[in-house]
């Protein structure tokens, strides 16, 4: 019978390398300041050699379980999937599970499910809001780092990973006034929200700059929906019919606002372009024309969170808030003026 061939340890690669074991360790974790070249060299003996680090002996090394809890009260998955998403892309695949548990906004439903995720002995928790606004902290008692993404905490020293919406809001406006519109207003959701009057505040402030006025006089607050999208643009259009943009502070209130225009025979984009916030495909992708948005990037929002966990599970990260720029997507609906 052949004789089954020995596995390849951490120690013939970095002998096969030409480096000590801890420079390979390095390496291959991604941890630690390693040269490009050597870490390059060290990934193509693994290859050749077959490589596959024991996870699971490494992580009972270092006192953890190669465990982390991602806790939502997003139902829907709007927001926490995408944020998933980037976080297992951080994480690695194979390397980190990711316990995923929805506290449906309750918060003994939320704290249930910490007790729970702590009694399995995750190694820290990731926890996504339902919306912007500062949310309570989990407490600075708890045995493993918590970090806050997308909605921050009311903590300023707690680790949180927010979508920068006052960028966010500058960067849809500049692009309508790089458009060649001039006569732009803005049809957003709830003044309670600050996702709402943070995106208010950065385009206001574009328009500042450009020396233009917000067409109608006032941002127009209401809901996140088609039915507040369609109203406001009535609304809007019968007082102030001559408007060339409308910048929308999500991309379902824009889909109303194209669903109004197109009923009152008004040309998207020729005679008014339309922005949505939030780049979410099932809207933009069913619009038409496909809908222009800006994007939260909440992948990146999500690993960058992920990294910020890592950092505080190896006491480096000294805590405090990260805001991920916004992105543009340009579609039809927001074509310049010829």
């Amino acid at each position: 019978m052949k004789e089954r061939q020995k596995a390849a340890t951490l120690t013939d690669v970095a002998r096969a390398a030409g480096v000590s074991i801890a420079t390979a360790s390095r390496a291959l974790n991604g941890r630690g300041e390693v040269r490009s070249e050597t870490r390059d060299r060290v990934f193509a003996v693994a290859e050749r050699l077959s490589f596959r680090p024991n996870v699971l002996a490494q992580n009972l090394l270092a006192g953890r379980t190669g465990t982390v809890g991602l806790i939502t009260s997003d139902l829907e998955g709007r927001f926490s999937l995408p944020i998933m998403m980037g976080a297992e892309d951080a994480f690695g695949a194979g390397a980190t599970q990711i316990f995923l548990c929805d506290a449906r906004g309750d918060t003994i439903r939320e704290q249930h499910h910490v007790q729970a995720l702590l009694s399995r002995r995750v190694d820290g928790l990731i926890v996504v809001g339902s919306s912007t606004n500062p949310r309570a902290s989990l407490g600075d008692d708890l045995p493993v780092p918590v970090v806050y993404a997308y909605a921050p905490s009311e903590d300023p020293a707690a680790l949180s990973v927010v979508s920068d919406n006052v960028q966010g809001g500058r960067v849809g406006m500049q692009h309508l006034i790089d458009a060649g519109r001039r006569r732009i207003a803005h049809i957003t959701g709830e003044i309670e929200y600050h996702a709402a009057r943070d995106r208010a505040r950065g385009a206001l402030d574009a328009l500042d700059d450009a020396g233009l006025e917000l067409a109608g006089g006032r941002v127009l607050h209401g809901t996140w929906n088609e039915a507040w999208g369609r109203g406001a643009a009535r609304m809007l259009l019968e007082s102030t019919p001559d408007i060339d943009a409308v910048f929308c502070g999500s991309d379902q209130i824009a889909r109303g606002v194209v669903d109004v225009l197109h009923e009152l025979g008004r040309d998207v984009p020729t005679e008014v372009a339309v922005l949505g916030f939030d780049n979410w495909g099932v809207v933009t992708q069913s619009s038409r024309p496909e809908l222009s948005s800006v994007d939260m990037q909440l992948q990146e929002l999500g690993r960058i969170a992920a990294n910020r966990l890592f950092a505080a599970i190896d006491g480096q990260d000294d805590g405090g808030r990260t805001e991920v720029p916004c992105r543009l997507v340009v579609r039809g609906s927001t074509a310049p003026i010829d």
